[in-house]
């Protein structure tokens, strides 16, 4: 998982260096293990991209190093993986930063005499750089999004002061345009990273559309029709509650989902806890909805800490224990209702179902799930494990509860996820929770 962001400013005097750190700081969520700034002016292109978190990574003297008044920036989760990159090729200088899976850019590595075992952002900026010094940036992308196969949204900054931002034709990866004042200037994968720079959402990049910035305008165009393929499990889990993603609030999307968890299986408890911090909403509405109280069950010890995208067991099973220490007197002779975003391997739903119940002195666990079964990897750069990995695609509700430990453990129906997301089910990819004919979006 990843998330880009970007900044045009219009006017020489700025320094964006800070706009992209901070926007960067609110996408953290999106990827944890690596992280870059590139931004432009008069001398050329900046670019410093590490592994590691944001705050850690840029020191303040740093950023002040950083000049230009357009810039780009990436957080992501894989290690090997760092943008954005910046490449001197065809006498231009580009620097790209992605979101998602491109599946043939080894195949296109040929057409464009690249060689075949460079990195593959390398890869993807060469071509890039390519195309822009034929024809330009819009003519560019828009012959990138004819050739290219895959799910991506892309940002692409030139030595020639330009901005380029464009998203695949079934939008699986969110993307979001704001503004200061009148002029469009900041694109983000998610409202959130616009507004705590100060810009103000304004909508979607939609499906197959690019907008090109320079120091005199703002174009705009639609080069693919939409066939939308939104990710559903970005309302689920990955987007921030206060972001708006493909025109829906994440937070109302997920108060809906503990709505329907209440209709769909309720159960006679003491206390409803949500785990921090994806689910709160869950159990939010969960407990108006079925008069039960809730109890803010567990503190959080240091940074925010996504545990589903670390890379190993160890780090995943460590950050569960800094993310969820719980409170005893909460659960304490209760009988507890746990809400959770999603079950991934369940070993460390089982450590919690055991602390609660053998050092909180829990009398009942039980478990809602608000998200349906993950039963699928994700082949477009969600990290969903391997089916073998998958708790879900292996055993049944019950079965999990024996092997968990709790008293009962549901999941959300498909049918009521969609409802709460609120657009038609031929609009969603929901691959990685197995529904029916609900392939995900072709490669092309």
């Amino acid at each position: 998982m990843s998330g880009i962001f970007g900044i045009f400013a219009f006017d020489e005097i700025w320094r964006v260096s800070k706009f992209v750190y901070y926007g960067l700081l609110a996408l953290q969520t999106r990827g944890q293990e690596v992280c870059g700034i590139a931004c432009g002016g008069s001398d050329g292109i900046v670019t410093c991209a590490k592994r590691g978190y944001v705050d850690q990574s840029f020191k303040e003297n740093e950023l002040e190093g950083i000049g230009g008044w357009y810039g780009i920036g990436y957080v992501g989760a894989d290690p090997q993986n760092v943008q954005p990159v910046t490449v001197r090729h065809n006498g231009i200088t580009v620097s790209v930063c992605y979101s998602g899976r491109i599946f043939n850019l080894r195949e296109l590595t040929k057409r464009y005499n690249l060689p075949e075992k460079e990195n593959e952002s390398i890869l993807f900026a060469k071509i890039l750089a390519s195309e822009v010094r034929k024809s330009g940036p819009m003519n560019a992308a828009a012959l990138l999004m004819e050739e290219l196969e895959g799910v991506y949204t892309v940002l692409a900054i030139t030595d020639q002061k330009e901005m380029v931002a464009f998203r695949d034709s079934h939008g699986v990866k969110p993307l979001t345009i704001g503004s200061y004042g009148f002029d469009y200037g900041a694109i983000a994968s998610e409202s959130a990273g616009l507004e705590v720079i100060g810009a103000d959402y304004k909508s979607d990049i939609m499906p197959g559309e690019i907008y090109l910035f320079t120091s005199y305008s703002i174009e705009r165009e639609q080069v693919r029709a939409p066939q939308p393929k939104y990710c559903a499990f970005e309302y689920v889990y990955y987007a921030r509650p206060d972001s708006i993603i493909n025109e829906k609030s994440v937070y109302d999307v997920r108060v809906k989902i503990g709505e329907y968890l209440a209709k769909e299986s309720p159960v006679d408890v003491d206390v409803v806890v949500g785990v921090p911090e994806t689910a709160i909403p869950f159990a939010m509405a969960y407990s108006n909805a079925t008069g039960t109280p809730i109890a803010m069950g567990f503190m959080r010890t240091g940074r925010h800490t996504r545990t589903a995208i670390k890379p190993t067991y160890f780090e995943r099973l460590v950050g569960v224990q800094l993310k969820l220490n719980p409170i005893k007197s909460v659960f304490s002779g209760k009988r507890v209702l746990i809400i959770d975003d999603s079950v991934v391997r369940g070993t460390t739903m089982k450590n919690v179902i055991h602390l609660l119940r053998n050092k909180m002195g829990a009398k009942e666990v039980h478990v809602r799930i608000g998200s349906p079964r993950l039963v699928n990897p994700c082949p477009y750069g969600t990290e969903v494990p391997t089916r073998d990995e998958l708790i879900a695609a292996n055993l049944s509700e019950e079965e999990v509860a024996i092997v968990t430990g709790a008293d009962s453990f549901k999941w959300l129906s498909i049918d009521s996820l969609i409802k709460a997301i609120g657009f038609p089910r031929e609009y969603l990819c929901l691959r990685c929770f197995g529904g029916d004919g609900d392939e995900g979006p072709t490669h092309r």
